[in-house]
């Protein structure tokens, strides 16, 4: 069976999934199956089949199962969306529809995507600006604490998605560019010239800024993560990441003692239950709803998720904390299957990663899958309160246009890789 067969047959799969989930909720609602819930399933499935379309005629040697696996897990979000609230499950549609239509368009128009590594520099700038656009008076928006919203008239956005994007793009150009001297270093430590890493530290160190700034503690987390994570990729010196590690230790305490946000999240994840109805509300019930569904979950629809008034017992539950809704109404083995498939996407990432037979080839897709990865780590972690309360989404299951699109446009740049990969290994 060829590549794009077997892709096709997984989606088709997926569609099947898709549609038996959405009848579960609906007959959990109302004890009958509704046309127009199925019609979420075949609208879904149509527009994955039609990026399918594009793939086979545009990347016809990419990678067969990311895109199925992707289609899975924005299936799962779409559901759970859809569960809690339909209006909301209606505008996540459109913007899959969005994101997708973005996905064709980069496939059709750019031919080559190793033509970024020429204008890598002004990728890295526009990713700072986007970054800072939330501190702009007049158009940004503080919601739940942090500043990461971009407000034009009815439309709302997070110009930080795509700046992780940019960035990542920007990292691979110039760590390929620099790997040499950076890994050799100057004198006897092996130091690294500073006219070689200071551009890396000028654009990544105002990233860093920006979102110390807006208060995006999870995105600063996530965009340190990767950048040690690319660096020692292209450097192989275990020496870069510890020493990063002991500058995030120190940087992460001298904010803990300034902000009062950070002390707030910290003490909050250290003991939820000082406050169970004030501070620590939302991390509470985020454990008993995990707790609650048990090993196999209360079923679609119905969990105890919506008070009788129809709202959310748990505050952000379709962003931020989605992946408890998952948990309860899909039990421990529904919220493992929902990780292992990140655990697919990051092993057919890296796989892709290890094939590549060019640096920027190599470091675009093992940043991209990086960063898919440790944001699904966050975030799971945060909910189910291993490390403190982020406010990161989770990609392609939470509800939010931002983080779809620019997760579609990663989604590109790995099957674009793939893609060449797998045309030159034939």
């Amino acid at each position: 069976m060829s590549l794009r067969n077997r892709e096709l047959l997984n989606l088709v799969a997926v569609g099947v999934l898709t549609g038996l989930g959405f009848a579960s909720v609906y007959i959990a609602r109302q004890s009958v199956i509704s046309t127009a819930s199925l019609s979420y399933a075949l609208f879904f499935l149509g527009l994955y089949l039609a990026a399918h379309v594009v793939v086979r005629i545009r990347l016809p040697h990419a990678d067969p199962y990311v895109l199925p696996i992707v289609a899975l897990l924005t299936g799962v979000g779409l559901t759970m969306i859809y569960r809690i609230e339909p209006d909301l499950a209606f505008r996540q549609g459109l913007w899959i529809v969005v994101g997708l239509a973005l996905f064709a368009l980069l496939s059709v128009l750019v031919r080559d995507y190793r033509a970024l590594d020429g204008v890598k520099y002004l990728l890295g700038l526009s990713a700072v600006v986007l970054l800072a656009l939330p501190a702009v008076p007049g158009l940004g928006a503080t919601i739940n604490g942090a500043s990461l919203w971009v407000r034009l008239g009815p439309i709302a956005f997070q110009p930080g998605e795509l700046a992780k994007v940019l960035l990542v793009v920007f990292l691979a150009g110039y760590l390929r560019d620099k790997r040499e001297v950076l890994s050799r270093g100057l004198g006897r430590f092996g130091l690294p010239s500073p006219k070689h890493f200071g551009p890396l530290l000028v654009i990544w160190g105002g990233a860093m800024l920006v979102l110390f700034q807006t208060n995006d503690l999870g995105g600063g987390l996530l965009y340190f993560s990767v950048f040690l994570a690319m660096l020692y990729l292209a450097t192989g010196r275990v020496g870069f990441v510890l020493v990063g590690t002991v500058l995030f230790a120190v940087g992460a305490y001298g904010l803990y003692n300034v902000i009062p946000h950070v002390q707030d999240r910290v003490s909050i994840w250290l003991d939820p239950w000082s406050d169970p109805t004030g501070d620590g509300y939302q991390l509470v019930q985020s454990i008993y709803a995990i707790s609650g569904g048990g090993l196999f979950g209360t079923g679609l629809g119905r969990g105890v998720l919506l008070t009788p008034e129809g709202s959310p017992y748990i505050p952000y539950l379709q962003t931020d904390f989605i992946y408890s809704a998952i948990a309860q109404e899909l039990g421990l083995a529904g919220g493992a299957a929902v990780i292992l498939l990140y655990v697919l996407v990051v092993y057919r990432g890296f796989r892709i990663a290890m094939l590549a037979d060019d640096g920027f080839s190599k470091l675009v897709a093992a940043g991209l899958t990086a960063t898919l990865g440790l944001q699904a780590f966050i975030i799971v972690g945060g909910v189910s309160g291993l490390i403190p309360l982020t406010g990161i989404t989770l990609p392609f299951v939470s509800y939010g246009g931002s983080s779809i699109v620019a997760n579609f446009v990663a989604l590109w740049l790995l099957l674009a890789v793939s893609n060449r990969v797998n045309r030159d290994l034939r």
